[in-house]
């Protein structure tokens, strides 16, 4: 009897050289999506994820559709019968692979989506540019009162004694050395190309919101949760909306996660690089049981 679980998938910032090479190598499934991503955005993107170089890799426009790529050519390595999914949701980004498992979006429309949101987050980052901190050990009102004094804005809620923020350079690294006075554990300056998830990146929203209109979304098998609503969705047009509003909007993915929870379900599995997520659901509680897919070892354990 396949198990019920939640598929959750990663965002940026887990792409790393070689992500993906052994499904590649290994699996005819994942070898048909890297190859298929390849023709569709018109470069040699398994080349790009195998090889790096580190810096392309990382570049927004490019780092996006490669976890993209890697997360669903992962998911399609999955035996149908392992596991029956009652959820399905992502960090950011991920909510794009989310879509793809739960059947609201094809995966070649999702491509192409994601690599113009790269583009345009890429563009707002050079247009207005910033800066992201992680804050913990502080709580959310404290984060809230220190960000309208200086004009920053909280951009990711992913897990208790964590907040993220977002804005100006100058700004964050101001906040980072206030919420230390306040008495946060610590407070770090995120490497990353823009800040993310918040009003400078109005113009990627603007233009995203374009180019989802024009794409078909369908009702989904399975509910999708969004990162900016932490409510399930089966309704194409408020998912597209989400999608829109998550680009310069502070994204929930701890109520993400409880909501799930609070429907009974207390298994997850990761599908994409790294293990990011887990470590997340983890501080979220510690008895979550999640599986990692990633690599082909991965797929041989869920499907013996």
């Amino acid at each position: 009897m396949s198990k019920q679980v939640a598929f959750i998938f990663p965002g940026q910032g887990t792409q790393y050289i070689g992500m993906g090479k052994e499904l590649y190598q290994s699996n005819q499934k994942a070898k048909e999506t890297f190859d298929k991503a390849g023709e569709i955005l018109g470069f040699d993107l398994k080349k790009l994820c195998f090889e790096g170089p580190q810096e392309e890799l990382t570049n927004t426009a490019n780092a996006q559709v490669a976890i993209l790529t890697h997360s669903i050519a992962a998911l399609n390595s999955i035996k149908d019968d392992i596991y029956q999914p009652i959820f399905s949701l992502g960090l950011s980004l991920g909510e794009y692979s989310a879509l793809v498992a739960a059947g609201a979006i094809d995966f070649e429309d999702a491509l192409r989506l994601v690599r113009k949101r790269g583009q345009f987050m890429d563009a707002a980052a050079k247009k207005n540019p910033g800066k992201m901190a992680s804050i913990m050990g502080l709580d959310i009102e404290t984060v809230e009162e220190l960000c309208k004094g200086i004009g920053c804005e909280i951009a990711n809620l992913n897990c208790p004694g964590q907040v993220v923020v977002s804005g100006k350079e100058t700004n964050i690294e101001l906040i980072a050395g206030l919420a230390k006075d306040k008495g946060a554990k610590r407070a770090i300056i995120l490497d990353v190309s823009g800040a993310f998830h918040c009003s400078l990146m109005d113009p990627a929203k603007e233009k995203l919101e374009e180019e989802i209109q024009k794409v078909l979304f369908k009702v989904p098998k399975i509910p999708v949760i969004g990162n900016v609503t932490a409510q399930p969705s089966i309704d194409p047009q408020q998912i597209k909306q989400n999608l829109i509003k998550q680009v310069n909007n502070t994204t929930y993915f701890e109520r993400s996660i409880g909501y799930v929870i609070s429907k009974g379900i207390n298994s997850f599995v990761e599908i994409g690089p790294g293990k990011v997520l887990k470590g997340i659901l983890k501080k979220i509680d510690k008895e979550l049981l999640v599986d990692n897919v990633e690599k082909t070892e991965d797929i041989i354990e869920v499907t013996v």
